[in-house]
């Protein structure tokens, strides 16, 4: 078994999402890890922008600084951005790149887990709050962040979770509503204990519910608590070792479910009641799933890619029982490849293409209905990929770790548009809203858009 490349508690990439209150897909919003549904796409038609220049200001909105390390995507309601930190006094170690050390960081200090609202129209911080202060009961990786799960909000409520420091509700105010302690949530590599990387699983806000996907050492489970109050209204235990992939959910009018990655158990569970309702053959793909699943066309689309196995599977909503590996084996399974998956990034669906971008920059493009591979293409040679693509306006926006994003036109044939840097490493996922992108960088969050009126 090779060691992993890079850490999953990055797993800002994994990260959270699922069908929200009706209102949540207007282009004015984008409420939790990849938007509406984890997909990844801006609703709407307002134009973006393929190419800027941070240094010389052209296309930059606004760029407001923001403290600590994190790799939490920022979330939007309307005319408000929300996003979370973990401020140290030391500068925090951040090693990026493709490499195979599976050791925590160690010495990182005390941390402060805070809680950030800004303006969207000029980027000023309305409001911070602090969760929680203190020394984190378990370690990071060194390309990793105390802060890696991003937040969801509703527009009247805005939840963040730390892991084992817990989980915390606010109103739009930054008023705390509740918290909710969830216990020891050791999330690492399940071979070595010793290799803590910390928590990385977003949650998501769906009518009235927070769900959540708490994968870790021990007594793993998926669980749905009342948003208003905190109060836990299912938990289903799972056998499962430490993910980093977050929840969605998906309504149709025939199911209600959350669709879960993961190396034992990959399916579904009842929205309701917690019950599952199907599942992958035992010992899915690869070993640390960090992606999270998207549904397009019918279909709930899933890979992981570590150790021997990287595959991509297309799995019908309608899927029951357990599910073979091979599309062949299946009336459930649309189709399946065994290798190509990703690592890192959670996968998307544009239009009628499935795009894979694996953490060396390997992009390829699929047919998401039959899987026919209509390109593989690597973006660059060297640099390494943890945030997760996002689409708007017929192009699609891939960002390297040392904060070079290339901008691909969407469809079946490779072609890169721009490669812009951002001037810092990022490793969270982009947000969308009205056109304007939002990269959160090593130290700052940065409004991307027209700014010559074009």
């Amino acid at each position: 078994m090779r060691f992993p490349l890079i850490s999953l508690a990055v797993a800002l990439v994994a990260g959270s999402a699922a069908a929200l209150p009706q209102d949540a897909s207007t282009p004015t919003h984008w409420p939790s890890y990849r938007g509406p549904s984890a997909g990844g796409v801006a609703s709407g038609d307002a134009p973006t922008v393929a190419e800027w220049d941070v240094e010389s200001g052209e296309n930059i909105v606004w760029k407001t600084a923001i403290p600590g390390l994190a790799h939490s995507s920022p979330v939007i309601w309307g005319d408000r951005i929300f996003l979370t930190t973990a401020i140290s006094d030391a500068d925090a170690e951040l090693i990026v790149g493709l490499y195979g050390s599976v050791a925590p960081v160690e010495g990182d200090g005390a941390q402060e887990f805070a809680v950030l609202c800004l303006d969207r129209s000029n980027g000023a911080v309305l409001w911070t709050r602090t969760a929680w202060q203190g020394q984190p009961k378990f370690k990071r990786h060194p390309k990793g962040s105390y802060a890696a799960s991003t937040p969801a909000t509703d527009g009247k409520h805005v939840v963040a979770f730390f892991g084992t420091e817990g989980l915390y509700c606010y109103d739009v105010e930054g008023e705390q509503l509740w918290h909710k302690d969830l216990g020891s949530l050791d999330a690492g590599w399940f071979v070595s204990r010793d290799a803590e990387w910390g928590f990385g699983s977003s949650p998501v806000i769906h009518d009235g519910r927070v769900y959540i996907q708490c994968d870790v050492q021990e007594n793993s489970f998926v669980a749905a608590l009342d948003v208003a109050t905190g109060e836990e209204i299912w938990r289903t235990e799972r056998d499962e070792v430490p993910t980093w992939s977050s929840p969605t959910v998906h309504i149709t009018p025939a199911r209600r479910q959350l669709i879960v990655n993961g190396w034992r158990h990959a399916g579904a569970y009842d929205l309701d009641k917690g019950t599952a309702l199907w599942q992958m053959e035992r010992e899915f793909g690869g070993d640390i799933p960090v992606p999270t699943p998207v549904v397009a066309h019918g279909l709930a689309f899933f890979t992981s890619a570590h150790g021997r196995a990287s595959p991509v599977m297309a799995v019908s909503i309608d899927a029951t029982g357990e599910l073979p590996l091979k599309a062949d084996d299946n009336e459930h399974v649309a189709w399946s490849i065994r290798s190509g998956g990703n690592y890192m990034q959670t996968p998307i669906v544009y239009g009628d293409e499935l795009y894979c971008c694996r953490d060396m920059g390997v992009l390829s493009c699929f047919d998401a209905r039959t899987g026919e591979r209509h390109y593989k293409k690597r973006l660059d040679a060297g640099l390494g990929f943890t945030a997760s693509g996002v689409a708007a306006a017929g192009k699609l926006y891939f960002t390297a770790e040392p904060g070079d994003v290339f901008v691909v036109a969407a469809g079946t044939e490779y072609n890169v548009l721009a490669i812009n840097e951002l001037g810092e490493t990022c490793l969270a996922t982009p947000a969308i809203a009205q056109g304007t992108l939002y990269f959160r960088t090593r130290n700052h969050l940065i409004a991307i858009g027209d700014t010559a009126g074009n």
